[in-house]
């Protein structure tokens, strides 16, 4: 089940990254980023819950754990998504994004301490390997000091944090019901949570605006349908696994930039791009 598992992550990060490039143009539009990451988890919401009503058998919703774990699962993707935008708007894209990726070194640790994974050499090279082939995407190497600041940073180490938070709340609620149901309560908290920095006005206008197609697409990809692959394969795999699988997401939201919005990729970008598809494939493949 491993390789199975591994390939609907990989599946579900493919489709965060085309979400990212989704939400890059709706926040070149002038749209708020408080407002995306919303819609981004209430479509996301609609999409569970249509389909929890469909196939209510099983669902696991008189289980203690299943409720616990969601609602941790849920208040961490709301922070990924909060400290992500904060992040950015503190530092820049390339900061943000190196220090998000740094949740496969927390959820590694994490993993240790709780003695779900041994600690080994091979694994410690993994974690550098894939940190260096962030570093190399994302470009940071070229961010002058004045590119940094100290609130950039801080809430680019959080979204990390809550990305480890709801690796583990996905995780742990798997075993006790269906993924419509997990998924139902995690949005439900998502939402409510992104709803208190939302401009309620600029929300309402999304309805009659033209880019209502790019929100509905941005909370299937991003938030329904990814985060069903999601759960459904990290009820097989263990977390430091999922953490270094979804390392394909920072590769489809550069790509997707390539491919429609004409930015250019440079050959270092491309190596770190490799170097990160041969860990995370070596990993995969020795994980069965």
């Amino acid at each position: 089940m491993a390789g199975a598992s591994s390939l609907l992550i990989a599946l579900a990060a493919f489709c965060w990254g085309i979400s990212g490039g989704i939400a890059g143009i709706l926040l070149d539009d002038g749209w708020d980023a408080a407002v995306v990451s919303f819609y981004r988890g209430f479509i996301g919401l609609l999409f569970a819950l249509g389909w929890l009503l469909l196939q209510r058998r099983h669902s696991g919703l008189n289980s203690k754990r299943l409720w616990f774990w969601s609602v941790v699962a849920g208040l961490g993707v709301a922070g990924n998504f909060t400290f992500y935008f904060l992040s950015i708007e503190y530092g820049n894209v390339a900061v943000a994004a190196t220090l998000m990726y740094c949740a496969p070194v927390f959820v590694y640790l994490v993993s240790f301490s709780l003695k779900l994974e041994r600690p080994t050499a091979a694994k410690w090279l993994a974690i550098a390997l894939v940190m260096v082939g962030i570093v190399l995407l994302t470009k940071l190497y070229a961010i002058s000091a004045s590119g940094l600041s100290l609130i950039g940073v801080g809430t680019g180490l959080l979204a990390g944090l809550s990305y480890t938070a709801f690796i583990f709340g996905f995780k742990y609620a798997a075993p006790h019901g269906s993924p419509q149901a997990i998924l139902s309560v995690a949005f439900t908290v998502l939402a409510i949570a992104l709803l208190f920095p939302t401009d309620i006005n600029q929300a309402v206008s999304v309805i009659s605006a033209p880019e209502l197609p790019l929100f509905v697409a941005l909370g299937i990809l991003g938030a329904g349908l990814s985060f069903l692959l999601y759960v459904v394969g990290i009820k097989h795999a263990a977390p430091a696994l999922a953490s270094m699988v979804a390392m394909v997401e920072p590769i489809t939201a550069t790509l997707f930039g390539v491919a429609v919005l004409n930015e250019s990729l440079g050959v270092i970008q491309m190596v770190g791009m490799g170097i990160i598809l041969l860990t995370v494939t070596a990993l995969s493949v020795s994980s069965r």
